[in-house]
């Protein structure tokens, strides 16, 4: 009974010191919502934040506070998201051994990437370094690669990592062109000769896996289609990455044909063309990564910079993403692709939006995350200067759900090492 009644209070203990009351005061707050507090404070209690407000309108009394930081000066900003990312899946891309983001086959729904999240991974302690607290974790290949699964940048395995367990299915649509080359030596396109065929299997796999889940008595399970059973009552997204006007147009009609309720479209390159179509379908839009150049030799050389401001001209809901090469350890730089948007059109706090509560809304937990709010988990950063522009971006404090996180990783480790051997000064 004595090491029962022992055991209790080292437990007590320890999740008292998890969990202080933190005051964050005097700092410039970006709220992720748009709007901004020059002078804020802002009240963390129990993981989450407990009040944000103006200094100069509260009283605050700052001996309730187990921790009271002064960031007079400074800027808050929400945790930043990284959505559609292989963050947490590969770790050395030239290692094969190392990347556990596909499997085998075409369609599989019933891959989770939620188990193979490597927590440990030494990428994302540089992530985090630069703000980026959240991820949706991402298989990739096949024409449905599996499901995602939104994942903090920081815990002890998977299960202590995850926020949203399995919250969508990746499918990759038909491309009705196919292009040759790659972006420095691009080849002429020509059509897609097995574009109706590829269709045709897609369709029958829906039409199969939506009638397994009108079924009423499933003699033998497939676990396949037991996978696709949230696309079909709503409690999964159908995330669809495509890019091109004519696919696109395919990929709506073949949601709205099978009745999902929920649909996402990722890369989506040409989906400034056709607004209006997303718009009355509330379908909203992962933009691929803005450092990139048009596919058509015709068009404006700043014309993937300015997609954001196109969407969000025409009240299209759209986030930012970062997928290609060397994309996990290119999260980082999320934060840079809105500065990039800032530049070709939106504000900065539109910018912002397009990395915390847009991505948040659209992976379905901008109740917990994505902004400064009332009741909503104190997943937050500090940086020195303006998280959006790569001279001044300098994070210096995180929190996930109210905890302080190292920020430390191997790069700065490496830096003072060698900084150190040849007498340089930090």
């Amino acid at each position: 009974m004595k090491h029962f009644l022992l055991f209790l209070i080292l437990a007590t203990s320890v999740s008292v010191a998890q969990t202080p009351r933190i005051l964050l005061k005097n700092g410039f707050a970006h709220m992720g919502n748009g709007q901004v507090i020059e002078n804020s404070m802002i009240a963390i209690r129990d993981g989450k934040i407990e009040m944000v407000a103006d200094a100069r309108l509260v009283r605050i009394d700052i001996s309730q506070y187990d921790t009271t930081i002064d960031l007079t000066g400074k800027h808050i900003y929400p945790g930043l998201i990284a959505p559609n990312c292989i963050l947490g899946l590969q770790e050395a891309e030239a290692v094969r051994q190392t990347s556990d983001y596909a499997e085998v086959g075409e369609y599989n729904p019933h891959i989770r990437s939620l188990i193979a999240y490597n927590a440990e991974s030494k990428i994302l302690e540089t992530v985090k370094a630069n703000g980026v607290l959240y991820t949706q974790s991402t298989p990739r290949y096949g024409v449905i690669s599996g499901s995602s699964s939104i994942m903090a940048t920081d815990g002890w395995n998977w299960e202590d990592a995850v926020l949203k367990k399995d919250d969508g299915i990746h499918l990759n649509f038909p491309n009705s062109i196919q292009k040759h080359g790659w972006w420095a030596e691009q080849q002429p396109s020509e059509k897609n000769s097995k574009y109706t065929e590829q269709l045709n299997d897609l369709t029958t796999f829906f039409e199969n896996a939506q009638g397994y889940y009108l079924a009423k008595n499933v003699i033998e399970k497939n676990l396949r289609f037991e996978a696709m059973k949230g696309i079909f009552n709503g409690t999964k997204t159908l995330f669809i990455h495509t890019d091109y006007v004519k696919d696109i147009i395919s990929a709506v009609n073949f949601g709205k044909h099978f009745k999902i309720q929920k649909m996402v479209l990722v890369g989506g390159k040409d989906s400034y063309k056709i607004t209006k179509l997303l718009r009355d379908n509330k379908i909203p839009v992962m933009l691929n990564r803005l450092h990139d150049l048009p596919d058509l030799p015709e068009a404006e050389t700043d014309l993937i910079y300015k997609l954001p401001y196109l969407l969000q001209k025409d009240s299209v809901l759209f986030c930012l993403q970062n997928q290609g090469d060397m994309e996990a350890m290119n999260a980082r730089n999320i934060a840079f692709l809105a500065g990039t948007a800032a530049a070709y059109g939106l504000t900065k706090e539109q910018a912002l939006q397009s990395i915390t509560l847009n991505s948040a809304k659209i992976l379905g937990v901008d109740h917990l995350i994505g902004s400064l709010e009332n009741g909503k988990i104190a997943s937050l950063v500090v940086s020195e200067g303006d998280i959006l522009d790569m001279k001044t971006n300098k994070i210096i404090l995180a929190f996930i759900e109210g905890k302080n996180i190292s920020l430390n990783n191997f790069q700065n480790d490496l830096h003072k090492k060698y900084s150190d051997k040849l007498g340089i000064k930090q």
